[in-house]
């Protein structure tokens, strides 16, 4: 099945569903203590510095935790929140944390089979507060796959969209890759 092309959206809009659920792209600095935490999401001060006229965003939030603290349960809940934005939107996407992102995805991928819209997974290696953050890169890119990308489970990230299954965090090179089966 090929990706919907713009001209299949009225007045070329696509509508995507954003899924906030943690994850160092949303991590903020706690004076007090000095740590780094999950508080609240930084989604809209992200969207609020592009420029989205062909895309009509709608943001749930699922959960506000690091990923590395996700469990079986969180992504039940995660899967149920796609499952609800499946059915009013163009495409999915999903902020998440990178510990766990490709856990997710691959959870994603076998339990939503014959999928009819993209639903893209996005994160950062630096917090949006930081300086040198990767989150805009990241937000933007994954819009992108949200209207480019046919029917499937992807991350996009670090100028790459990878299809689920077979995604792997590729912690010495500080992105996500999709190595190659034996005989490619």
């Amino acid at each position: 099945m090929t990706a919907p092309s713009a001209a299949s959206f009225p007045e070329g809009r696509i509508r995507v569903a954003i899924l906030t659920t943690g994850g160092t792209i949303e991590k903020t600095y706690d004076e007090r203590s000095g740590d780094l935490r999950n508080v609240r999401s930084v989604l809209d001060s992200i969207l609020h510095e592009l420029r989205l006229p062909s895309v009509e965003i709608r943001q749930f939030s699922v959960m506000s935790k690091d990923s590395r603290d996700m469990v079986d349960a969180d992504r039940e809940a995660i899967l149920s929140a796609v499952k609800a934005a499946l059915f009013n939107n163009d495409a999915v996407m999903i902020v998440h944390g990178t510990d766990t992102l490709a856990v997710t995805g691959e959870f994603l991928h076998a339990n939503l089979p014959g999928l009819a819209r993209p639903i893209v997974l996005v994160g950062a290696m630096r917090p949006f507060e930081f300086r040198d953050t990767d989150a805009f890169q990241n937000v933007t890119e994954a819009l992108i796959a949200c209207r480019l990308a046919g029917p499937g489970v992807y991350v996009a990230m670090h100028s790459q969209v990878l299809r689920f299954p077979g995604v792997v965090k590729d912690i010495d090179l500080g992105t996500f890759r999709k190595p190659k089966a034996a005989g490619d």
